[in-house]
Parts: C-alpha cells; sequence; structure tokens
C-alpha cells in the first residue's frame, strides 16, 4: 500500500472536500491513516429498547415501522421522526433538517441506531442518533462502521466529520498491510504489536485495552524516531571542535569567596559537572534545570568567569528585555571585584561597564575582545554583531538553540561555542532526557538559605475584601504588589486536537466538534498554534485592561497602580518593570510575561486572579517572583468558585514549595502536551501524550541506542530510516 499516495486519489474525496482534509493536515493516505481518534463512543453493547434509561449511550436494531417529515416555516426547520420496533418495544427517533433521511430509510427497513437517548413529556427519544442499514438477516451485524463497537471521534474541522473520516478510514483498514520498520526481534524485546495491526485496532478497536495497545505501539514509534534523532544529533556535536578551557581551581575558589552568599551542594555539582564539560575539545551541550530561585545564573556566571579568565567571550541570552537588564545588573555585581568586562547588549539598549557608548562603539568593543560577558536578547544574532573568541553560549529559559545558531554567532569560525541552556521550569529527569535528548542534564533542586518560605493562601469569592485589605496594608509599609491575569482559553476549532492517553476522554461529541480547546503538536500545527496565540494575546491585553480599570479606579484608588501585558513593546515593557522595580508603582497587573526571572526583592505579595485556571507548575513559577528580599511574602490564590477538585489541586500549592514535585502533580493532573506548552518539544500527538509512561520512554531510548550500535547509519534498516526522514520534516531540533 502506497502511504505517499495523495489523498485525492482516495474514492469518495471530492475538491469540495480536499481543502478541508488539508487544513487538518490530512493530504496523504499516511496522514490519514495516522489520523488518530481522540476518543471513541462505546456502542459495544445492543440494547433492547424496553431496557433503554434516559441520558443513555446505547446501540439500538430493529425496524422502521413508520417515518414522516414536518416543516416547521418560521424557523424553516426540518423534523424527520421514524419509529423503530425490535422485539421488546418500541422508540422514536428525531432528526433535523436531514429530509433525505426520509427517504433513505423507508418503512419496513432494518437499522442500527447510535446516539443518546432523551425524555420529554412524550417518552423516550434518540437524539439525532446515527443510523446505518442492516442488510443481513443478522440483527447483531458487527460490520457497521458508525453505530456499532467502539466508534472513533476523531478531531474534526468545519465540513469533515467523525463520520466523514470514518466512512474513508474504514474502508482502507479492512485491507491494510503494511511493511514494519521494527524488526520481529525489536517487538517482542518491547512487548509491541505490528504497525498493520496497530493502526487496525487504533481505529476500530474490540476494546479500551486493545486501543491502548495500539497507542503505545504507535507513541513508541515517534518516542524512537525522536531518541534516535537526538543520538545522531548528539554524535553530530560531538564531531565538531570548541575550545578546550582547563579548570583552574584557584580562580574559582576566589570568586565563590567573594560571592554574598554561600553556594548550595547541587550548585557546586552543577557547577563542577559544567566546567568539566568546559575542558573538553568538543562542544557542551548541557540543560541546567532548577527550581525557581535554586541559583542558575551564578553557577553559569562561574563558566564564564572561567572562560573570560582563558581569553575568551561568554554570551548570555535571555528571552526578554526586562531579564537581559535583570541579568546585567547582577553579573555586574558579582564581578565588580575583577577586571572583567560586563556588556549589555539589545535592540534598544547597549552599554558595558566601562562603557556608556552607543550601539557602534560596543559592538566595536565586543569585537576587540575588550567585552568578556555580553549579555542581550536575539538581538545577539544580528549580523552586524561580531564576536572576538566567543567560546560560552548561556540560554535563560529553554529556547532551543542548535548548530545553526551558533554557526550564526562565531559566522565561519573553525570552532563551536559551548551551549549551556538554563530553565527554571523543574522537569523530571526521565521527561527531560526526552524532550532533550541530545543535552546532558544538571538538576539543582536545593534552594540558597537566605530563601523564606513563601505563605500560600486559597482565597474564595466571599475572601475577597480581607485579602484586598491586607494588600492595602502591605503597599502602605512600602512593599509591592504583583497581579496576575488568567490566559483565556481559546476555544476555536484548530487542525489537531490535544490527544489525550486515555481513548475515554477527549474531544468532541459525535457529529459535533472534535480536537477543540488547546491546540495540538501535529502536522499543520505550527499555523494553528500561532493564530491561537495571537489571539490569545489580544485577550489577555483585554483581561489586563479590565483588571487594570477595576483595581486603580474602584479597589485601590489611593495607590499607584501599573499594568504590563505582551502587546506592549520591549522598550515600554523595559520602563514598566524598572518603574516597579525603584517602587514608583505599588501594584503591577499583569499577565504572564512576568512568569520568568523578574527579581523584585521589595515585592511581598503575589495575588492570582482565577487561579485555578492555571497549571501547578506554572502557579509555582508566579509564586518564585517574590520572596526574594527580608520580609516575610505572600501568594494569594484568587479562586472564581468554591470548587472542591480545583481547590484539592490548589492546595498542592499550600503544603509544598518543591517545583519538581508540583512538576510531578502538575503533569499528571493536566497531562504533558499542557505540561510543557503547545510546540515546544516538537512531538507528536501520541509521543507527548505518552511521556506519562515513564517504561515506554526507558524502552524507546534503550532501542535507539541498540539499533544505532549494531547499524550506526541505519543502512540495514530502510525502512526506518525512511521513517526518520520524514519525521525530520515535522520536528524542529533548532
Amino acid at each position: 500500500m502506497d502511504l505517499s499516495l495523495p489523498i485525492e486519489k482516495l474514492k469518495n474525496v471530492g475538491a469540495r472536500n480536499l481543502p478541508r482534509l488539508h487544513k487538518l493536515g490530512i493530504k496523504t493516505l499516511r496522514d490519514l491513516l495516522w489520523h488518530i481518534p481522540a476518543r471513541y463512543e462505546d456502542y459495544s453493547q445492543i440494547i433492547p429498547i424496553a431496557d433503554l434509561v434516559p441520558d443513555q449511550k446505547a446501540t439500538v436494531q430493529g425496524t422502521v415501522v413508520k417515518i414522516s417529515s414536518r416543516r416547521i416555516f418560521p424557523r424553516r426547520l426540518v423534523i424527520i421522526e421514524a419509529i423503530i420496533e425490535d422485539d421488546s418495544d418500541t422508540i422514536k427517533a428525531v432528526w433535523f433538517n436531514q429530509p433525505y433521511i426520509a427517504t433513505t430509510l423507508v418503512e419496513g427497513t432494518r437499522v442500527s441506531l447510535a446516539g443518546t437517548v432523551k425524555l420529554d413529556k412524550r417518552g423516550l427519544y434518540l437524539a439525532s442518533p446515527s443510523y446505518e442499514k442492516l442488510h443481513t438477516d443478522d440483527y447483531f451485524a458487527y460490520h457497521l462502521t458508525h453505530t456499532h463497537g467502539l466508534i472513533p471521534v476523531y478531531p474534526e474541522t468545519e465540513g469533515v466529520s467523525s463520520k466523514y473520516l470514518r466512512f474513508l478510514i474504514k474502508p482502507i483498514i479492512s485491507e491494510l498491510v503494511i511493511e514494519d520498520h521494527l524488526s520481529e526481534e525489536s517487538r517482542m524485546r518491547n512487548g509491541l504489536i505490528d504497525l498493520t495491526t496497530a493502526l487496525q485496532k487504533i481505529h476500530y478497536p474490540l476494546t479500551l485495552a486493545e486501543a491502548e495497545q495500539a497507542k503505545e505501539r504507535l507513541a513508541f514509534d515517534d518516542l524512537l524516531l525522536f531518541q534516535i534523532k537526538a543520538l545522531l544529533e548528539r554524535r553530530k556535536i560531538n564531531q565538531l571542535k570548541s575550545p578546550a578551557i582547563p579548570f583552574d581551581k584557584e580562580l574559582v575558589t576566589d570568586f565563590i569567596r567573594h560571592l554574598p552568599f554561600e553556594l548550595t551542594k547541587d550548585q557546586k555539582i552543577a557547577a563542577w559537572e559544567i566546567l568539566k564539560d568546559l575542558e573538553r575539545p568538543y562542544p557542551m551541550n548541557r540543560l541546567m534545570e532548577g527550581d525557581v530561585g535554586s541559583g542558575k545564573t551564578v553557577v553559569a556566571l562561574i563558566a564564564a568567569i572561567q572562560t573570560a579568565q582563558d581569553g575568551y567571550q561568554t554570551v548570555f541570552m535571555a528571552p526578554t528585555e526586562v531579564l537581559a537588564h535583570q541579568h546585567m545588573e547582577t553579573i555586574r555585581k558579582l564581578v565588580a571585584h575583577t577586571n572583567i568586562e560586563v556588556g549589555l547588549l539589545t535592540s534598544s539598549t547597549a552599554w558595558t561597564t566601562y562603557s556608556l557608548g552607543k550601539k557602534p562603539e560596543i559592538k566595536k568593543r565586543i569585537a576587540r575582545g575588550d567585552t568578556k560577558i555580553i549579555i542581550g536578547t536575539h538581538a545577539i544574532l544580528q549580523k552586524d554583531v561580531e564576536f572576538n573568541n566567543l567560546a560560552l553560549v548561556v540560554i535563560d529559559e529553554q529556547h532551543r538553540f542548535g548548530v545553526a545558531q551558533r554557526a550564526a554567532l562565531v559566522k565561519n569560525k573553525e570552532l563551536v561555542p559551548h551551549l549551556l541552556s538554563m530553565t527554571a521550569t523543574p522537569i523530571p529527569r526521565t521527561l527531560a532526557l526526552t524532550i532533550y535528548g541530545d543535552l546532558d542534564i544538571s538538576i539543582i533542586k536545593e534552594k540558597p538559605k537566605n530563601r523564606q518560605k513563601i505563605i500560600t493562601r486559597i482565597v474564595p469569592p466571599s475572601g475577597r475584601q480581607e485579602a484586598h485589605q491586607f494588600i492595602r496594608s502591605e503597599a502602605k509599609a512600602s512593599r509591592q504588589v504583583f497581579v496576575i491575569c488568567p490566559r483565556i482559553e481559546v476555544s476555536t476549532v484548530t487542525a489537531t486536537g490535544t490527544l489525550p492517553l486515555s481513548p475515554s476522554s477527549g474531544g468532541g461529541p459525535s457529529g459535533g466538534t472534535a480536537g477543540t480547546g488547546s491546540p495540538g503538536l501535529g502536522r499543520e500545527g505550527k499555523v494553528s498554534v500561532a493564530k491561537q496565540q495571537k489571539l490569545a494575546l489580544a485577550q489577555d491585553m483585554k483581561a489586563v485592561q479590565e483588571e487594570y480599570k477595576k483595581l486603580s479606579e474602584l479597589v485601590f484608588p489611593d495607590l499607584k497602580v501599573g499594568m504590563l501585558h505582551g502587546k506592549m513593546k520591549p522598550k515600554e515593557k523595559t520602563e514598566i518593570m524598572n518603574r516597579f522595580k525603584e517602587g514608583f508603582t505599588d501594584i503591577l497587573v499583569s499577565t504572564s510575561v512576568i512568569e520568568v526571572g523578574i527579581d523584585i526583592p521589595n515585592a511581598t505579595v503575589m495575588m492570582i486572579e482565577n487561579a485555578d485556571h492555571f497549571g501547578l507548575a506554572q502557579l509555582h513559577q508566579f509564586r518564585g517572583r517574590i520572596g526574594r528580599g527580608e520580609h516575610q511574602s505572600t501568594c494569594l490564590l484568587f479562586t472564581s468558585g468554591a470548587e472542591k477538585t480545583s481547590n484539592q489541586r490548589l492546595k498542592a500549592l499550600v503544603t509544598t514549595d518543591d517545583g519538581f514535585l508540583l512538576a510531578e502533580k502538575d503533569m499528571a493532573i493536566r497531562g504533558p502536551g499542557e505540561f510543557f506548552g503547545t510546540g515546544q518539544s516538537g512531538l507528536p500527538d501520541l509521543a507527548m501524550a505518552a511521556l506519562a509512561n515513564v517504561e515506554l520512554i526507558k524502552k524507546s531510548r534503550a532501542e535507539a541506542r541498540l539499533i544505532l550500535t549494531e547499524d550506526q547509519n541505519l543502512t540495514n534498516h530502510p525502512e526506518l530510516k525512511q521513517q526518520l526522514l520524514r519525521f525530520q520534516s515535522i520536528i524542529h531540533f533548532e
């Protein structure tokens, strides 16, 4: 079977449906077969009509004894009503605006119906059920596509329903034979079914256990390809050359002695791992993950000091200008006792510790090698920024930064800089090895000794007034307050639906719109994600503006209230944050733009509106913005209602400040796709869902290593190599 066959070559795919299928990312036969159900409707039991109860999803099979249609003219509505009879009783079925049904299901037709049983004043009826004719004498026919068994419900779009997709897929599945890219030995070793069976069972399982078995096989395939790609990426990086920077124990010890605080054990271990990496003649490729406020920046700075001492330059890249400025202030103070020049270069600002010159002058100092530590945003990647001897790149907040970006920094030089990525999002090590499979991992769990515990409280609607009084008292005592507005969920039909791990959850109703809500990471996902993000930014801005108006005019008219959101220009954001940092603003109302890295020691209150709309990991990030000074800090989790489930979830924040523990709970509650964020990893939906399956991750990683050990160029695995080439075209590593 030619999986590359264009979808338009299939029977029953006309010109009208082609662009709609393309919108779902379905362009070939392969795309169609790998368009995985979001969930299943369970119509495996055929129920006698006499046994039906209200709100039940049921399949009934019987004979049409009467059918009629009538029009309601003011509403231009056509109502079709049929009476269905089996051996036990009769029931009415009702459809709206489908007049052709009256001529399709003529009296005497044997029919199978699947739908929801409803109750009105005239009795039970089936509301808009799916239907199929029974062409044999067997009422309990098992060859049915829409009305018997576990019926797949797919991610849909306007004009392409699950019924139409089943209509396309079922005939193909019944005749499917695909060459498997995994050997029988590999399948046996990992307890997996063959690919043909997996595709048949994922679309039409007899049981939910079969569906899970099929999902596991297909998820393993994606995880395996991801792991192979990561291992090949690592091999490619290890073949490059980087400056070998020897570890100077005396230098590092002296720098640590001058720090205004004591390093934790985890910080010392991470620094040692990084310094040993720098000694090698090939590029370091390390991720340093640490909880909020665990002191990652100072560990990276130790590596930068060692790099500067050896005559090389280091670049610190931050995601925003606000964070770049903050890094500059922090690093400038920590290296004040040395003669190392530190510089800042963003799209709107440029200066060094020894020069307040304009951008051209700062760029000259960088090009000459005077500036040894350069801090900035992606403005550093501009063509007119030349480095003298760049050896280390430090990336803040897990921006993927591969060989291509490093090449952009060093232009045509022979040596590639070492790379250290940092993230404040705690990720369990096994999962980090999957998402960042080409990176070594350093983990900082300990908090510095001077970080005090933050009091966290859940505030129901009845406690708002008391909380507002507390906030006013803190502001009057010259403390400052963050107010976070929730990201508004955008519920539009997307090209790809987030696929749940369990086949019994997620998606939309049969015949309705599946795949709504958070966009997935499918083949066409980037387009829909971009549109969703743009819409979300606009709605975030509106939410912040409304909250700002309410707080500044009604709740705290006597205090200075500021506003910050993602649609502001970088310069404007920097000015607002500087005013807040310098104490000119009492309360800052913001979206999640302040989530990462902002350091305001005088901020003692974090008030989060509709906290139940955020994940635990993100709430923990917000909470980490306070508690950085000498005064007791408090995080107030405002809830929109008294829902027990939300409050039980939020109680985890009240009882623990361990970010790694919260991350595991968050992922268990919301699923890996939501935890990592759309588009962040590049993993397809099934593999993303499978990140909760630690054993499957371990199996895929071990299998990838075994395959590449025995066949480093995949010469003896042509099908797998072909799969990898296809996979690389849809997965972004750099």
